[in-house]
């Protein structure tokens, strides 16, 4: 068999310098080699595990179950239209901040001040947002919330391909993707728990990013990365959108945003579902449903990101794990639709969870592949992050208009058709099999 000529990347001019700690990457799509060249520090996995799942606490806890009781508790009649409101004004600061705190840590070098200063910051985020009491205050202290922790959000989910090498790109984002079922239930049972203490809710989840961010930073030493020159803003603004032009980013991007505003159309309506449209068991509170389906999709969820991120390494594919698991999500939504009772909403919680926990867990192993250059990971990274955060608002707002127009069944249809449009997004991506 005829040797393959040498890449450019493994030219002696392109090597890793040691003293930098990173490669350099003059090509599109050369950050899929990048990361430390070696396997990563048996520490570092679970570390990433543990500070995604304290970032997913606190959004689910607070997005899942705080702010909408609380938003019930101020306006019972405008529910549905306030959550709305506030969910998807926030996002768009999420959206907003995510890009802009990457470009930030690229230029400095670094990514543990960031990931230290936004989680620090969430805990004063947290506790302002536990003492207001109008809905517009409400939007205010939680696009402020958004702000903080998407620094620290963007500076995190950039040390996979900071760090850890291509062949190791699927356990790592394995236990990213494990932060979001452990983290969710954490948030989501201290959510319940506190439900009628908003403040002390709040508070908990804000002291457990901080503790997350000062564990990580502590233990996750880094190399400094070379800083970059400023570059004026017009130009970063260019360099956002320019990314996009590469093909296989596009579609992975087209494919996650499509997939995740069918899901958070439905989950961030989840209590209200709950409330209106779910036949509950006699006795049982919305908010004490939510506490229970939230495990038990987090178990679903736990096990399908773990054997999709090792079995897409060991079979070297990603977009049919990401395919398959994005219909499946469309099979979960329609589950309520057919049965809209206890036993079919615990049986959506797990299929919805084997196909989301699968789905995020692979994406992003194949996200990192797809990115233009290793130097702009985290700005890159941030652009994609819109892809997680744009649906956020637009579906509060797409939720609160097909409720009010036929009813939640619609809204269950609807997520349904974009998570089989986001599988079909990944079809024409051809740099990763």
């Amino acid at each position: 068999m005829a040797l393959s000529p040498t890449r450019p990347d493994d030219r002696p001019e392109n090597r890793p310098d040691p003293a930098a700690g990173v490669t350099p990457d003059p090509t599109p799509g050369a950050a899929a080699d990048h990361g430390s060249g070696t396997t990563p520090g048996r520490g570092l996995l679970p570390l990433l595990f543990t500070g995604n799942a304290a970032m997913y606490a606190l959004y689910l806890g607070v997005g899942g179950v705080l702010l909408p009781l609380q938003i019930e508790h101020i306006d019972p009649a405008a529910k549905v239209a306030n959550l709305g409101l506030v969910s998807g004004v926030s996002a768009i600061f999420a959206t907003v901040f995510n890009p802009f705190a990457g470009a930030l840590s690229d230029r400095s070098g670094r990514r543990n001040p960031w990931i230290l200063g936004g989680g620090l910051a969430a805990v004063g985020a947290m506790a302002l947002l536990g003492s207001v009491d109008t809905v517009l205050l409400l939007a205010i202290v939680w696009c402020l919330g958004q702000a903080v922790m998407n620094f620290y959000q963007a500076a995190l989910t950039s040390v996979v391909p900071d760090r850890v090498p291509t062949a190791r790109r699927g356990a790592a984002s394995a236990a990213v993707g494990l932060g979001l079922p452990v983290g969710s239930t954490v948030g989501v049972v201290i959510g319940s728990a506190f439900a009628d203490h908003y403040r002390t809710g709040y508070l908990l989840l804000g002291l457990i990013v901080a503790a997350a961010a000062v564990l990580f930073t502590s233990c996750a030493k880094e190399q400094r990365m070379p800083a970059k020159a400023p570059t004026p803003l017009r130009d970063q603004a260019a360099a956002f959108l320019g990314v996009l032009r590469t093909p296989d980013f596009r579609w992975a991007f087209i494919g996650r945003f499509l997939l995740v505003l069918g899901y958070f159309a439905v989950v961030g309506y989840q209590l209200y579902i709950l409330q209106d449209h779910i036949t509950l068991p006699d006795g049982m509170a919305a908010a004490d449903a939510v506490a229970v389906l939230t495990p038990v999709s987090a178990v679903a969820m736990a096990v399908s990101t773990v054997a999709g991120g090792v079995l897409s390494d060991r079979l070297d594919r990603r977009k049919l794990f990401v395919a398959v698991s994005a219909v499946l999500s469309a099979v979960a939504l329609l589950i309520p639709v057919v049965s809209p009772t206890w036993p079919g909403m615990l049986v959506f919680s797990v299929v919805n969870g084997l196909a989301f926990g699968c789905f995020m867990a692979v994406d992003t192993a194949l996200v990192t592949m797809v990115l233009p250059k290793a130097q702009d990971a985290a700005r890159d990274m941030g652009v994609l992050n819109i892809a997680n955060a744009g649906p956020q608002i637009l579906a509060p707002f797409v939720a609160s208009v097909v409720v009010g127009l036929g009813g939640y069944t619609p809204l269950f249809l609807l997520g349904a058709v974009l998570a089989v449009l986001g599988a079909l997004a990944l079809m024409p991506i051809r740099g990763v099999r």
